[in-house]
């Protein structure tokens, strides 16, 4: 892979450094590598970005959707024939482990399929009139111009499902990739699909830093629309510039998710899908379980046999194909989760299970005895960290769940089914799953969150919804009459 290549912009169909002349330096959150280094992108970059992207639009818009689908089904393609060297960027820019990297690209290959096939589903309507002679047409048109701003923890999926959505849906693309991963959250993107053949100008990466360019990316006159994927504080944030600014905003925000375990579920199975929930990527997802609440019947059973199954977990080198935790972003994140941990600790919370912290790996902790008005059970905890409670009832279960600002997934274990289809509608969140993980993500059904954990849905014709507008244009056939 050439990574001199995947270190620069991407504008205007143009691979160059950016104009501040300031480096960033990708290094490895294992082993602190340095991977590669970007010279960032200025105001006058991100000019040029958008104003690339506004240019290419209308003929990219106006393309049939057969020719769109070539695009995106050549971009499959890639992606599948590199698996390999993406998985490997994954690994070294991320953190991720091989397991990880191989979920995130079945996804990306996912997401590219299934957005071949959008421009196909924008259909228009005719709506009867009560005027005399006259027809009501309602057409669907793209936004124009869509800013994205992704994450670091799946940049890949993350990064690469906004863009195929608003591409999709005939719109022009510039990303502006988390200044951790801008690799793997950004240019290898454009590389894909600069091979696939997308038209120049169409999609543009812009890598930089917010010291650089403060709200420029927001506030821009071009994009009418942007996507952002991250935590709620600065959710908020671009919610409030883009509010200011007349533009619409999708936020996939953090998650405080929990997940249930009823007296009559299959505890094996429930440990299973528990463990799966809390430490895939170590935790770093937004649909993590954080909290794990256990009916009081079964809460012993469960409680030694998840923190057997926790003990077991390897952590370490992610390059490792043995590894499951590898380490965090950066010891930022380390340090803060450490701080969090020790506070409930001293608040009178204990630790069942607490593994050790080497460099920017930190080992799984479980939580137990932890109060509801202790941090770690209200705010997302980003990392291999879980909180342990029980339950008496289903009314207390929900009462729990429903008890933070977040709403974003969770899971719940049972044998009665409809029982749990119940109880699953009176959680306060935009996703839940019967029976298995918190994480999940699928092509044809919207995704998104409730109250912090954000605001509009991506994913089949929620994406249709999100990302085009209606314009109603009558005909009338006659003449009208007026009253003057």
């Amino acid at each position: 892979m050439d990574l001199t290549k995947l270190t620069k912009q991407y504008i205007g169909g143009e691979w160059r450094d950016g104009a501040t002349g300031k480096q960033l330096v990708v290094t490895n959150p294992f082993n602190n590598d340095e991977i590669g280094s970007f010279s960032i992108a200025s105001k006058q970059d991100i000019d040029e970005a958008y104003e690339a992207a506004q240019a290419a639009q209308p003929a990219w818009e106006k393309m049939t959707a057969h020719a769109r689908r070539g695009v995106f089904e050549k971009a499959a393609e890639i992606v599948t024939r590199r698996h390999d060297e993406i998985a490997d960027l994954i690994i070294q820019e991320v953190g991720g482990t091989a397991l990880k990297a191989a979920f995130e690209i079945g996804l990306v290959v996912e997401a590219i399929k299934d957005a071949a096939t959008t421009a196909f589903k924008i259909h228009g309507s005719i709506i009867p009139s009560p005027v005399p002679d006259t027809e009501n047409f309602v057409y669907r048109k793209a936004l124009g111009v869509v800013g994205i701003i992704s994450p670091f923890n799946f940049p890949f999926f993350l990064g690469l499902k906004p863009v195929v959505a608003a591409l999709s849906t005939g719109n022009g693309v510039v990303l502006k990739p988390h200044e951790e991963t801008p690799i793997t959250g950004g240019t290898i993107m454009a590389d894909i699909f600069e091979e696939a053949g997308l038209p120049p100008g169409l999609f543009n990466v812009t890598v930089t830093e917010i010291p650089e360019i403060g709200d420029y990316f927001l506030e821009h006159p071009v994009p009418r629309a942007h996507v952002f994927t991250g935590s709620a504080p600065v959710g908020r944030h671009v919610a409030e510039v883009c509010a200011r600014n007349f533009k619409k905003v999708i936020l996939e925000l953090g998650g405080n998710n929990v997940f249930i375990v009823r007296e009559d579920a299959d505890i094996d199975y429930a440990v299973e899908s528990a463990v799966f929930s809390r430490f895939t990527h170590q935790g770093q997802i937004c649909m993590s379980a954080n909290k794990v609440l256990v009916h009081s019947a079964v809460a012993r059973e469960f409680r030694e046999k998840f923190v057997k199954k926790v003990s077991t977990l390897k952590t370490g080198d992610p390059a490792d194909p043995a590894t499951i935790i590898g380490p965090l972003i950066n010891q930022r994140e380390v340090q803060n989760l450490q701080t969090r941990i020790d506070a409930a600790l001293a608040n009178g919370a204990t630790a069942l299970f607490r593994g050790e912290t080497v460099g920017n790996v930190l080992g799984p902790v479980v939580l137990d005895s932890v109060t509801m008005t202790d941090d770690v059970a209200q705010e997302e905890l980003f990392g291999p960290v879980i909180v342990f409670m029980e339950f008496e009832s289903d009314d207390q279960a929900i009462e729990i769940a429903n008890s933070t600002n977040y709403g974003l997934s969770g899971a719940l274990h049972t044998r009665d089914l409809a029982l749990g289809m119940s109880i699953a509608k009176r959680i306060n969140t935009g996703m839940i799953h019967i029976n298995d993980s918190t994480i999940a993500d699928e092509p044809l059904v919207p995704f998104g969150g409730e109250r912090h954990s954000g605001m509009g849905r991506l994913s089949g014709q929620a994406t249709i919804d999100e990302l085009t507008t209606q314009q109603w244009i009558s005909v009338n056939h006659g003449q009208a009459r007026y009253p003057y």
